[in-house]
């Protein structure tokens, strides 16, 4: 049994800095690609960043990647994401996510996730 816990979430204003942390318990041997995605109100999750477990080859969408980093625990069963330069549009509940696929953005190929953290950034 597979268990992501995340934490980190919270309020800041806008210009300002979060780390979200997302720890694997279980059998998390066979992830292929941890991510992170984004959810509002009345929209689909999407994705803002992942990571191949593997290599360590990243991608952050267009609108966070001067902003935001991902990078992986040395075990490989934890993943963060460093939010910096916030912004209100960031606002959302950020899940972990992990899967045995490829990475993709969209939340269909991933097997495993979190219970998502809230952030909220104002102006």
């Amino acid at each position: 049994q597979v268990q992501l816990v995340e934490s980190g979430g919270g309020s800041v204003q806008a210009g300002g800095s979060l780390r979200l942390s997302c720890a694997a318990s279980g059998d998390s041997g066979n992830f292929a690609c941890m991510a992170w995605l984004r959810q509002v109100p009345g929209k689909e999750r999407n994705g803002v960043a992942f990571i191949y477990t593997r290599n360590g080859d990243t991608y952050l969408v267009p609108s966070v990647k001067d902003r935001f980093t991902i990078s992986q625990g040395s075990a490989k069963n934890s993943v963060y994401l460093q939010m910096n330069g916030l912004k209100p549009e960031d606002t959302g509940i950020y899940y972990c996510a992990a899967g045995t696929n490829l990475c993709a953005l969209g939340p269909g190929r991933f097997n495993y996730w979190g219970q998502g953290t809230r952030v909220n950034v104002s102006s």
